[in-house]
């Protein structure tokens, strides 16, 4: 059965591969007579078959039958003698050019062509390469044949291929015959035979040792420049397919005991032969699919690195050697490139093989073997972007990537782990200089000089302005970088005074080139680099104070480099350092969420004057400056995002000293008591109220939304924290003192103050956001006269006791108070907020006259009750009648003359 189908599918096969040939065939005529200046003849048709044959016209030249033209046109006018044309002024005006026909549709490939002119083809080519490949792997893995035949065979069957795509791409010449550029049948059997060649080779080498190292480089060698010249004459399809084969065949054509050398040195090879490819034919798809495909053949090396660094340091060293000689531009044999500008792939190329170095560097332990391959490496990057302008994005990479080993290397727990100005830690080698250390410390210092002398040497050089800026802030990234990773590694983040000089050294340096710079004619990049150093001085100081002082003044360094940025973008307009200012607001902003508390346990037990006023508040004021000066040009995200940090070091200035306060030093105390959410809701209501009025002034969206957020979460800590959760009416707490207790600070102050926010919100917001703190202020203020008679009445413990006729009467007597104050403040001072506010206590008071007092009360405080109540509500009226609503004078109905 499986014959029977195989003959079928050959049959079909060549039945398409003919009726491709003829249509080949008849297009290479057509292609001729237009090259012959000959009109083409139309597609035959029903029509044209049933029509009467035509009677030539006298002078008509006769033309080949399957060239006859697509219209029928008498050339008389070829039998007489040409005429001299005439001047654009003789032309007679009924004379007129004919317009060109338009250019008809290029006609589709159907299924039929698609599947006889490529699809074939491209699953031909594949066929052929996989029967190479599995023909090796089948022979290994059944015995069939001896090493060397099969070597033989594979060697004999990548010649035919080769043979068969030139004996195709010759004939083709010969027959000035054009291939379909997406089919090209020539290419594909070339393709196939170089990847066979490919996979023999490497398998005569790696498999069965017939080569040694030296022959086997030196046939692949062959092969690689055999596919670079077959790939020259056949375009990059060949291209493609070989690159992809080469990087591919040491999976497919496998061993149970790879050879790492043999595998990185078949590697070098193929990228030696796409990158030289890529270059003469200058196609970026190559260059890029090659340095991914060598980038991934690193990863199987990490797995060895700890018994065998050499063959994956080979093969990045090798790698990035290739990329820098011939996809560099500008550089030695790379594409050329005067323009000065920053190239993608230039920088790309040697910036992947830097993380290749790095990735051994980490994998292997930070060996100092794996540490002097990548300074090599990052040296030569240097080198590389100095000459090259085209790989200096490279530099920023290196730079990247220097300052990530070292803080990996800093974060492992190793037993070098030393405090320089004390005694070491215990069980801790006392020489600084021990182990690997010594290395670290020597690249690191060869690394700060090379990026900062190159990064100030840089400046001034070429015409683009992203060149010189790149340099700088590599300049300045990666010494203080270093400082960090060195000081966590060595110094343990602890104090270190040896470091702090190092700090103060590197600052007056950036110091000086700041300097230097700014004295110097304007050229490209120039303002950039300035301030870039100037920022760099900023950062170094802010390290020397850190290392210098305890760990929490990290915290405030970093917020007053912040508001240094701010300052200096004043000085030096440019959007970059905005920016600065606005990530390193950001970046203590986290700090402070891994640490709430700044310097842990050390925060102390002093009220306010603790480490969180220098933590918290040192912080808010350099964030309030900050913002400020950033907001002399303009509103933008920077500004926005400085604003909102300080906004926040406000608040949780307030929040964590009041808790800290509070609960004995404890800010991670498991819950909050009565005195504390009130603290904390009258410091919301005051914040929310100031934010009202900057808001009036700035304009500002973060004023806005902030104002919003605070007094929002005010009015839920009153409602849900100080009258449920926290009542003491329904929990045993215990209220001291019988005026100046916590009832004043939980209900009356938040009465206050949420009074005097509706009053500044009212006419700039919504007359509901008013009129709802004004009703939490009403609310408030019932509580704290309903809490302090309870307090007045049964002592310190409120919730327990229950409530005598004479408290009963008070409640009553106090509410119906309340409501005669507010009539009285809305009739002085003409409010109806105040008056609405009256009804509905007076309300309240009547309905619990009726509903509680008629119940409860008996005897003389029912009678005084109600009594009271009716007085006052008769009193009420008369004021509504004669002050509120009294007629006005000349308003009453004229009286009616008697009548007679």
């Amino acid at each position: 059965m499986f014959e029977l189908l195989s003959l079928v599918i050959a049959l079909v096969a060549l039945m398409l591969a003919r009726k491709a040939n003829n249509r080949s065939l008849a297009l290479q005529a057509r292609l001729d007579a237009l090259q012959a200046g000959q009109p083409l003849a139309p597609r035959p048709s029903a029509t044209a078959a049933t029509a009467p044959p035509r009677t030539p016209v006298v002078g008509e030249v006769p033309l080949a039958p399957d060239l006859q033209p697509a219209e029928e046109i008498t050339t008389t006018a070829a039998a007489e003698p040409a005429e001299p044309a005439l001047s654009p002024t003789e032309q007679p005006a009924a004379t007129a050019v004919p317009p060109a026909a338009p250019a008809s549709p290029e006609a589709k490939p159907g299924f039929e062509e698609r599947i006889g002119t490529r699809w074939v083809v491209w699953v031909g080519g594949l066929t052929l390469a996989l029967g190479g490949f599995f023909m090796v792997r089948y022979s290994i893995e059944q015995g069939l044949l001896g090493p060397g035949v099969r070597v033989l065979l594979g060697g004999l069957f990548a010649l035919a291929l080769l043979g068969a795509g030139e004996w195709t791409r010759r004939k083709d010449d010969v027959a000035n015959i054009r291939t379909l550029p997406i089919a090209n049948i020539p290419a594909i059997l070339t393709a196939a035979g170089t990847a066979t060649a490919f996979a023999t080779v490497y398998a005569a080498y790696a498999l069965y040792d017939f080569l040694a190292p030296a022959s086997a480089f030196i046939l692949l060698g062959l092969v690689a420049l055999g596919t670079l010249a077959a790939a020259l004459l056949h375009g990059p399809a060949l291209a493609g397919l070989g690159v992809v084969a080469g990087f591919v065949t040491p999976i497919l054509v496998s061993s149970g005991k790879p050879d790492y050398w043999a595998l990185y040195i078949y590697l070098a090879v193929i990228t030696a032969a796409s990158f030289g490819l890529a270059r003469i034919r200058l196609w970026r798809w190559l260059a890029l699919a090659t340095i991914a495909l060598a980038f991934l053949w690193t990863l199987p090396g990490l797995d060895i690195v700890a018994q065998s660094l050499a063959p994956p340091t080979f093969h990045v060293i090798a790698s990035f050697a290739l990329a820098a000689l011939l996809v560099v531009g500008g550089f030695l044999f790379g594409p050329s490139q005067d323009d000065g500008r920053i190239e993608p792939i230039s920088s790309g190329s040697l910036a992947t093989f830097l993380l290749a170095a790095a990735l051994i560097v980490v994998d292997c332990g930070h060996s100092d073997a794996a540490m002097i391959v990548f300074a090599l490496l990052v040296a030569a990057t240097l080198g590389i972007a100095w000459r090259a302008a085209s790989a200096t994005a490279a530099v920023a990479a290196a730079a990247v990537l220097a300052a990530l080993v070292f803080l990996l290397w800093a974060v492992r727990t190793m037993p070098e782990l030393l405090v320089l100005q004390g005694a070491p830690l215990p069980g801790i080698d006392a020489d600084p200089l021990a182990g690997s250390v010594t290395t670290h410390l020597i690249v690191a210092a060869l690394f700060a000089l090379g990026f900062g002398g190159a990064g100030l040497l840089a400046q001034g050089r070429g015409t683009n302005a992203a060149v010189p800026v790149v340099w700088a802030a590599a300049g300045v990234f990666a010494p203080l970088a270093l400082l960090i990773a060195l000081y966590a590694r060595i110094a343990h983040l602890d104090r270190s005074i040896p470091f702090a000089i190092v700090a103060v050294l590197i600052a007056a340096a950036f110091g000086a080139a700041t300097e230097a710079l700014s004295k110097r004619d304007k050229r490209p990049g120039l303002a950039i680099s300035t301030a870039l150093y100037a920022t760099g001085t900023l950062g170094a100081l802010a390290l020397a104070l850190t290392f210098a002082l305890e760990k929490g003044w990290l915290t405030i360094a970093l917020a007053l480099m912040s508001a240094a940025t701010a300052w200096i973008s004043l000085q030096r307009p440019i959007p970059f350092l905005r920016w600065l200012a606005a990530i390193l607001a950001a970046i203590v902003v986290m700090r402070i969420g891994w640490e709430p508390r700044i310097v842990g346990d050390a925060v102390g037990t002093t009220p306010i004057f603790n480490w969180l006023l220098w933590g918290y508040g040192v912080p808010a004021a350099s964030f309030w400056l900050g913002s400020v000066w950033l907001r002399r040009r303009g509103d933008d995200v920077p500004l926005r995002m400085v604003e909102s940090a300080a906004i926040l070091f406000t608040v949780l200035l307030a929040f964590l000293q009041i808790r800290h306060a509070v609960n004995g030093g404890d800010v991670y105390h498991d819950n909050a008591g009565l005195t504390e959410v009130a603290l904390q809701v009258c410091v919301a209501l005051a914040m929310a109220i100031g934010l009202e009025r900057l808001r009036r002034r700035s304009h500002s969206i973060v004023h806005n939304v902030a104002a919003v957020l605070l007094a929002v979460f005010a009015a839920l800590a009153s409602l849900g924290g100080l009258l449920l959760l926290e009542n003491p009416l329904f929990w045993s707490a215990y209220i001291n003192g019988l005026v100046l207790n916590q009832l004043l600070l939980a209900y009356a102050a938040p009465a206050l103050l949420a009074l005097l926010l509706s009053y500044a919100v009212a006419g700039l917001r919504r007359p509901s956001y008013a009129n709802s703190f004004a009703a939490l202020a009403l609310l408030m203020g019932l509580a704290y006269v309903t809490l302090e008679i309870r307090r007045l009445y049964q002592g310190p413990v409120l919730s327990m006791g229950d409530a005598s006729d004479a408290e009963q009467y008070t409640y009553s007597l106090a509410w119906l108070g309340c409501g005669v104050l507010l009539l009285g403040a809305g009739l002085l001072f003409d409010s109806q907020r105040a008056r609405l506010a009256s009804a509905v206590v007076i309300a309240l008071t009547i309905g619990k006259a009726f509903l509680i007092d008629m119940s409860t009360l008996t005897g003389v405080y029912r009678a005084l009750s109600f009594m009271g109540l009716g007085l006052v509500l008769v009193a009420i009226g008369w004021l509504y009648q004669r002050i509120l609503f009294r007629p006005r004078s000349g308003s009453q109905a004229p009286v009616a003359p008697p009548t007679t």
